[in-house]
């Protein structure tokens, strides 16, 4: 019973095979309520079909994916999911694509949060505008709105700041900052080590579907002789990638 009180997501003995080819080998890690985790690899390397598997899009193989103690389901727990491959209702406006999820949430006002939201991304001005008429970082502003919407208790990020200049990228990071600071445990795939090694606690790095390495950012760089996670990424993946 403590595990499940001290973990808002727990992997036990995971194993995933797509027509016969084994991606996932009996991979095994908890992830803390409260922390910021950073789940990182190579691409090939398993961290999307991990995330996408703990949601019940894809059936595991083997083992177990729990969420507070159980499979997930919407009833469980507020998840926010920011996918890698964005998607949106482009041929709808800003406010109101943002406004349709909000009320999907729950939100009472998701208007007013969704203007608040947009002002202060920078986009304000857009609030009417198609999305289809949005450039693509714009596109992505709005889809993290979506995501962080009613404080979720666990937000996973696939890549969230992916093609953002370094003034966007420090806003999200904020965002995100703030998120952590009201109580959400943070799940983050990104090939940015700077932002691993700035906001997370402890870390999963993936190669060839097991864990290279895994616990607390510190005690990770410590194994690798104080290295910077930039010098561990390049140490463990080469400059390849897994597959």
């Amino acid at each position: 019973m403590s595990e499940v009180l001290d973990n808002i997501v727990v992997v036990k003995n995971f194993k995933m095979a797509f027509n016969g080819k084994v991606v996932i080998k009996d991979l095994s890690f908890n992830v803390k309520r409260g922390e910021i985790f950073g789940l990182l690899g190579s691409n090939g390397s398993g961290k999307t079909t991990t995330i996408r598997t703990l949601l019940g899009l894809y059936t595991q193989s083997s083992g177990e994916l729990l969420i507070n103690g159980k499979k997930y389901s919407a009833e469980n727990v507020n998840v926010g999911y920011l996918p890698e491959e964005r998607g949106l209702y482009k041929k709808e406006t800003v406010i109101d694509t943002m406004e349709y999820f909000g009320r999907l949430k729950g939100l009472k006002d998701p208007r007013e949060w969704s203007v608040k939201y947009l002002e202060r991304v920078g986009i304000g001005d857009k609030v009417n505008e198609k999305i289809e008429k949005l450039s693509t970082g714009q596109q992505q502003k709005v889809q993290l709105g979506i995501t962080v919407m009613g404080d979720p208790e666990l937000l996973i990020l696939d890549e969230p700041t992916k093609g953002f200049d370094p003034v966007n990228r420090k806003l999200l990071m904020d965002i995100i900052d703030e998120l952590h600071g009201k109580g959400s445990t943070i799940i983050m795939i990104t090939h940015y080590m700077d932002e691993v090694e700035r906001l997370c606690d402890s870390a999963l790095l993936l190669k060839g579907g097991k864990a290279y390495a895994y616990g607390p950012v510190k005690d990770i760089k410590k194994k690798f002789g104080g290295k910077s996670f930039d010098q561990i990424f390049v140490e463990v993946y080469g400059e390849g990638t897994d597959e």
